[in-house]
Formats: structure tokens, sequence, C-alpha cells
């Protein structure tokens, strides 16, 4: 099959068939296409668009590149959810052990962060110890035996993905609709799990702005889902300003661990009994939204899902003590406090301005698979809507050094507006798309 003939017909709009959409993912993953080809090919797509009937066969294909997870008779009930990143998103750090908790087998790969968004290998490998690198039999038999585990994808799952997505980082290609639901639903699929939440974030910390977008991308890939055989359901949360009020590595574990014994601040808990509702829902664990979430607030106000998350730490090599004493996680020398510098109520947060002065305190990274300081970053104490006083403490940094906390506590008073009139909290979760 002519790998110019695939892209002349998509640079005309022309429907492609999965056989030649296999074919192209195949050759291209085997070296058979060089890169200068699959770029015309990207391009074509991003101007052409593609069908969900095409997207799903890219997807599909995509997910057959490489080794895909067999959780054998566990896949009909096991569970995974994915985020599309934002600033201080822990989630998976809460949702993770309380579905567990809850009686469902949870099956996830995760990757590390890149650009201003945080990742949640990352953050777990800020806990001493943690191994995120598992085979993919250690991660089978993990979850067979306690329910959960999470680790970070290997070379051999969706090599396709890797490829295409390496190439579309320096081809202009990577805000592509199609593209980017392929991408990442051929990755849950590959994971084994037949029962997927998606958490699209929306707003200035979300890599998708605005509503409609984030409704775009969400229904697309809940349409590739269920055409793959995937019982799919997609959550829409505001990232209008961060999860909760830590930003950083080990100070999204604590704030989680927090939340897990009932501590922690109200945003993160109940995003995560949203998505943890939706879990169950879609593996016919419960009956109806309402007592899914009774279920799992038990599970939180219990200890359960509290002493599911210390089983799964110490299952993967995890100092347990960090988990229940905080304080042996990493720690930054410096704290500084960022304070308010004019009375009136918190009306917008720029995220995403956030998210980057996180990344120059060294908590993010850049280029792929740099080292970051896991100590590092910010703990917010206003949100939108709260009234402040001239003085009083916004946030606080986590640094270095002295010099690191103030540019940082500059950039933060840049990316925080305060206004003389009351202003409303923005919603937690715009719409669920079942």
């Amino acid at each position: 099959m002519s790998i110019v003939t695939l892209i002349a017909r998509k640079r005309r709009g022309e429907t492609l068939t999965p056989t030649e959409i296999e074919a192209f993912v195949q050759g291209f993953t085997r070296g058979e296409i060089p890169d200068y080809q699959a770029a015309a090919w990207l391009m074509a797509v991003c101007c052409q668009g593609m069908t969900s009937e095409e997207t799903t066969a890219l997807t599909l294909a995509m997910a057959r590149s490489g080794r895909q997870i067999d959780l054998g008779d566990l896949a009909d009930r096991a569970v995974d959810k994915h985020s599309s990143g934002g600033i201080g998103d822990k989630t998976t750090l809460v949702v993770a052990p309380l579905v567990a908790a809850a009686g469902l087998p949870v099956a996830k790969m995760s990757g590390r962060g890149l650009g201003f968004t945080g990742g949640t290998i990352d953050k777990l490998e800020s806990i001493p110890g943690f191994r995120t690198a598992l085979s993919p039999e250690e991660f089978v038999a993990q979850v067979r035996r306690l329910g959960l585990a999470v680790a970070r994808q290997t070379p051999d799952l969706v090599p396709a993905d890797a490829k295409l997505y390496a190439l579309r980082d320096v081809t202009a290609t990577v805000d592509c609709p199609p593209l980017i639901a392929s991408s990442i639903m051929s990755k849950k699929i590959a994971g084994g799990a037949r029962h997927i939440v998606l958490d699209v974030k929306v707003g200035s910390g979300a890599f998708l702005k605005t509503l409609p977008a984030a409704r775009d991308l969400a229904g697309l890939m809940v349409t590739i889902g269920r055409q793959a055989g995937r019982r799919v359901a997609a959550v829409l949360s505001a990232m209008d300003q961060p999860l909760g009020g830590a930003v950083g590595n080990a100070l999204e574990v604590a704030e989680a661990v927090a939340t897990l014994r009932g501590a922690g601040p109200a945003d993160l808990r109940q995003l995560a009994l949203t998505l943890g509702r939706e879990l169950l829902l879609l593996a016919g664990a419960a009956p109806d939204p309402a007592t899914a979430e009774e279920r799992l607030a038990a599970c939180l106000d219990s200890g359960a899902a509290y002493e599911k998350f210390c089983a799964w730490v110490a299952a993967q090599g995890g100092d347990v003590r960090a988990v229940q004493e905080p304080e042996r996680l990493p720690r930054a020398p410096h704290r500084q406090a960022i304070r308010a510098p004019t009375a009136g109520w918190v009306t917008a947060m720029d995220g995403e301005a956030i998210g980057w002065a996180a990344v120059a305190l060294g908590a993010g990274r850049t280029v792929k698979d740099a080292p970051i300081d896991p100590a590092v970053g910010f703990v917010f104490r206003a949100k939108i809507g709260d009234r402040v006083a001239v003085g009083e403490t916004l946030a606080e940094v986590h640094a270095r050094t002295p010099d690191q906390a103030e540019q940082a506590a500059r950039q933060v008073i840049q990316a925080i507006t305060i206004v003389p009139e009351p202003v409303s909290p923005p919603p937690l979760v715009h719409t669920v798309l079942r």
C-alpha cells in the first residue's frame, strides 16, 4: 500500500479504511515509513480531520502496535481513569485506593509530568522507595493480589504513540482532536481495563481552556471507547485554579493522604467521590449515583481507603512511614508566605502561570525525563470567591533558596486577580458525559 496515496487521499479529505490506517501505523512503528512522510500524513489529518470511525481505527491500530496488558478474568471488573492534566491534580492518589477499597480492581498506567502540569508517576516517586517500574507480569499479579496497581508505561506498550507523539511535538500537530483522542485512548485500551473514566480538565490551568473544546474532545473519546468495546464516561471538571491547595509532588502526596484521612480540602474530596462514583456505575457495582457516593464516602470515613493506600505503597516498595508521618516526605528548606497586595475578593487565577512558576522552582520539567525536585511547590490558602485582607496569606511557597522563593512569589501575585466586589466560586464539575 502506497503511503503517498494515503497522504494524498487524506489531504483531499477522503475517508481511510481501517486496513489503510493499520498499514500506516504498523509501517511507521517498524520504521518502514520515514518521518517526513508520516509528518505529511499527520498534517493532512490536522487539516482535514477524521471521522469517529477513522479515529477509532487509528486508536485500535496504535493499541495493537505493541504489547497489551492481559488482565484475564479481572478485565470485566477492572477500572481505570485518565486525567487530561491540571495544576495540583492529585486525584489518582485518592481515587485509586478509594475505588479499590470499595471492591473494584484498579489497573492504571500513568505518565510523568511535562510542561506546566504534573504527572502521577512523579508524585508517587516522591514517596521514598516507591517503585513505578513494574513488568506486565508484576502489574497484573499486584492487581490480582491487592486490587490496585499504578505503574509507569513501559516502552513496549503502544510504541506507535511514543513515535507519533515525538513527531507531532516538532511538526505543530499536537493540538489536533483525533490525534489527541487516539493517543489517550490507545493507552487506556492497551492497559486492559474495560471500564474507564476520563477526567477532562477545562480552564486556565488545563490544556483545554474552553468548555466547548473540552466537551468535543471528551465526546470523541467516549465514542472511541464505545466503538472499541469499552464502557467510558467523561467528567468535565474545572481547572480555573489549583485543585485543593498543594501544587508540587511531595506536597500533593501529603494533601492526598490528608484527604484519605478525612482532613483534606473539600474540592479534592468531592471530585474524588465524583470520579469514583462514575467508575462504580460503569462497572455495575452500584445501582445509582447516590448509592455509589454513599459507599465511597463510607470507605473514606472508615479509614478503609487510607489503609488501602498504605498497602499499595508497601506493595510497590514505598516507605509507609512517609505516609503515616508526612513530615518524612521530601521537604524544601525555605518557605515564604505570599501575601495579598490589596483587599477584596479573589476573582481569578491564571492556572497555567502558576504551573510554570512551579516548574521554575523545579517541581516540573520542560524536557522529557529531566530530573525534578520533589520537595518544592506551593500550598494555596485562598480560592476563587474568597475574601482576603491586605497582607493575608494567599499561598506559601516551598523553595530551595530565598531568591527562588521571592521570584516564585512575584509570579503567583501576578497570576491572582483581586477585585473589590464579591464573586461566586466556579463550579467544580461542569457536566458528565456517559
